[in-house]
């Protein structure tokens, strides 16, 4: 028998019932879906669309800036351990800074890119973005404060990686703390003190910055000699200290330029003070004063010139023997009739015999 006459064959259901139903349901369906099928293509690619797009974009950016910061590392390679590499920092805090930097705009592209993509996405869906917006809006404003030293210090963080102000192995004066930069954040900076103390400075509470390790440092010398010295001796003794100073390791690196004698600072009753002063290796100033202070103090005791604060000045020649200076002083009670000495003699006891 064939499939039509069995159809024919069985029993009409009733009218309402079960199958009646589940076949009206289904066609519904049916037509619903041939209706739609095309707006959820249609919705479905633009997703697909936005999310490739944005993947790649990301990509593309972050390949882009990685380029970018090898390019700056080989270009500050270059010049590392060349005459003009000693005047730039060095490769490492420049890898430090452009890797920092690159970080903060990796960070930046994809929160952009991936936050605009998801934007999208929800306008795909015919979601009214209005309200979403309005309470990012407000939210964001609460967080900025509730949070705004924190905000500050992390812009203060980005802006000072950005300017290079400073970076690791610098010394630097802050303001509220000095020391040597051993670590560098976007909120936080760690200084190790003089002491050994190590100091967490937030970004945001630093008003002024002087950093000691940029370019070049000058150290000064000031040296005390007696008013009775000769300038000209003085001046030839100097300098033939400091250009053996200049010709020996590792002070021939650490100086950048010759030591001057600017010439006389002051001039008092009781000393004079000599200005040495000299460019030297950013950073290393103050061993450089400590070596030239040693050098010239040698320099004069060998020269026979005596600085403020020795030991006195002796006679070149001993003087003639004073024949008085082993006399006593003159006195009153020498002469037996002054008043003094018939004051200070006995009374002589009256005689009882008699």
């Amino acid at each position: 028998m064939s499939l039509s006459a069995l159809l024919a064959a069985a029993p009409s259901p009733e009218p309402g019932g079960s199958l009646d139903e589940a076949a009206k349901q289904a066609g519904n369906a049916a037509g619903w879906v041939e209706e739609n099928w095309s707006t959820w293509l249609n919705t479905g690619l633009r997703i697909l669309l936005i999310a490739v797009i944005a993947v790649m974009l990301r990509i593309a950016i972050r390949r882009a800036l990685t380029k970018l910061i090898e390019r700056m590392n080989r270009s500050a390679q270059a010049v590392e351990g060349t005459a003009l590499g000693g005047l730039l920092v060095n490769a490492e805090r420049r890898r430090q800074r452009s890797e920092a930097i690159g970080s903060v705009l990796r960070s930046v592209a994809s929160f952009l890119i991936l936050g605009t993509a998801a934007l999208m996405i929800l306008g795909a869906f015919q979601i009214d973005l209005a309200p979403l917006l309005a309470s990012a809006g407000v939210a964001g404003v609460a967080l900025g404060f509730g949070a705004r030293n924190l905000v500050t210090d992390f812009l203060s963080g980005v802006f000072m990686i950005l300017e290079d102000q400073y970076g690791v192995g610098d010394t630097i004066d802050a303001g509220v703390a000095s020391g040597e930069v051993i670590e560098v954040g976007l909120r936080v900076t760690k200084l190790r003190g003089d002491n050994g103390e190590i100091w967490y400075v937030r970004n945001g509470e630093v008003k002024r910055i002087g950093n000691l390790s940029q370019g070049w440092s000058t150290a000064g010398v000031d040296v005390q000699v007696r008013p009775t010295e000769d300038l000209d001796r003085v001046r030839t003794v100097i300098t033939e200290a400091a250009g053996l100073m200049a010709k020996e390791d590792p002070w021939n690196e650490r100086l950048w330029g010759p030591v001057e004698i600017l010439g006389l600072d002051s001039v008092l009753l009781d000393s004079m003070t000599v200005r040495v002063t000299a460019k030297t290796m950013p950073g290393k100033s103050l061993g450089v004063e400590r070596e030239l202070r040693w050098r010239i103090k040698l320099a004069f005791d060998e020269a026979g010139i005596r600085m403020v604060g020795g030991v006195p000045a002796q006679p070149d020649e001993p003087s003639a023997a004073d024949p008085t200076a082993g006399m006593a002083a003159p006195s009153a009670y020498a002469s037996t009739t002054s008043p003094q000495s018939l004051a200070a003699t006995p009374i002589t006891p009256p005689n009882l015999a008699k």
